[in-house]
């Protein structure tokens, strides 16, 4: 059994790959600082408590372990604070991220899967989104990413690993089985905020009402995070049949403004569902929306989950039946 090392692994998306990877014949081990992430969230792995700016922690964790491959969750990912605090973003999510690498360096360690992110495109220029568009990121937080995978390409090339980019749209949703969901402080997301307004009866803010969109609001893409667990493995079983690396993006292909997702959240909870219109954030581009047919057709991926009802109906199911989160 090949065993896993899953950085941020006690994270929303993390935990969900974490859930899926037993499943499919790996020992995941989970490397996490608990800064955002939730130790409940973690089940049926190895939990180790470790920051990677941590190197005699995150060296001892290889010693201690057989380790065959690294998903790397880890970073912070928040666009509005990384326009506010950028040296955060590029000291935890490029320094300590390069430190990871020279660790899996000294252990000879090949096979990498990035968590990175349809942020690094910015305003694009065609929709849907390929992967060879142009990347050119409109905040921090997608230059960190798109920086990553350049020092990833750099690896590749000088022969030290193998790598998958996962380039995601907006994760959403939760666990089918109502074990696992999204649980941030703050919470920034669209689909948890509005659900929690709904649960609260406090109004769900719209940044942005003066996009040149049909309706005046952003419009993104909507993947629901089981569907990227499995996108992940995968990407690994790729990795170990001797498979090429690559980028791909994640997404269902399918845009939606601001305001369908709120009548989404009305029609699914069945509750009345108050606004309050705000200024744009900012580094917000107007839309994002992925083609994901690249890896439909390279690694046999299909979302099981892609109706937009479908996906705020598991975040409903998990918010109604969590209230307080994981609680910790």
């Amino acid at each position: 059994m090949s065993t896993v090392l899953i950085t941020g692994g006690a994270g929303y998306i993390g935990s969900h790959v974490v859930k899926e990877l037993p499943r499919q014949g790996y020992q995941p081990i989970v490397y996490d600082n608990l800064q955002t992430g939730h130790r409940k969230s973690v089940r049926n792995a190895l939990f180790i408590e470790g920051d990677l700016a941590d190197s005699e922690k995150l060296r001892k964790t290889f010693r201690s372990y057989s380790i065959d491959a690294i998903m790397h969750f880890a970073a912070d990912c928040l666009v509005g604070e990384s326009v506010e605090n950028p040296l955060k973003y590029f000291k935890n999510n490029v320094k300590n991220s390069i430190q990871l690498l020279e660790t899996m360096d000294e252990f000879d360690i090949k096979k990498f899967i990035f968590s990175s992110s349809a942020a690094v495109y910015g305003e694009p220029k065609e929709i849907p989104i390929p992967e060879d568009h142009l990347c050119s990121p409109t905040n921090p937080y997608g230059e960190t990413k798109l920086i990553f995978e350049k020092v990833l390409q750099a690896y590749l090339e000088a022969g030290k690993l193998n790598y998958v980019s996962l380039r995601y749209f907006n994760a959403a949703g939760a666990d089918p089985a109502g074990e696992l969901g999204e649980d941030h402080a703050p919470e920034t997301h669209l689909i948890p905020v509005g659900i929690k307004a709904v649960l609260t009866g406090d109004s769900i803010p719209i940044f942005g009402t003066d996009y040149d969109t049909p309706d005046g609001t952003c419009i993104r893409d909507y993947i629901h995070v089981t569907d990227l667990a499995r996108a992940h493995i995968l990407a690994l079983k790729r990795l170990e049949g001797g498979g090429n690396s690559g980028i791909y993006n994640l997404g269902n292909g399918n845009g939606y403004s601001v305001r369908q997702v709120i009548e989404t959240i009305r029609k699914v909870t069945n509750r009345k569902v108050t606004t309050i219109e705000s200024p744009r954030r900012p580094g917000d581009p107007e839309r994002l929306v992925a083609s994901s047919e690249k890896i439909k057709k390279e690694l046999g991926w299909t979302p099981k989950y892609a109706a937009l009802e479908t996906i705020v109906e598991t975040a409903w199911q998990w918010h109604r039946n969590h209230p307080n989160g994981y609680g910790e």
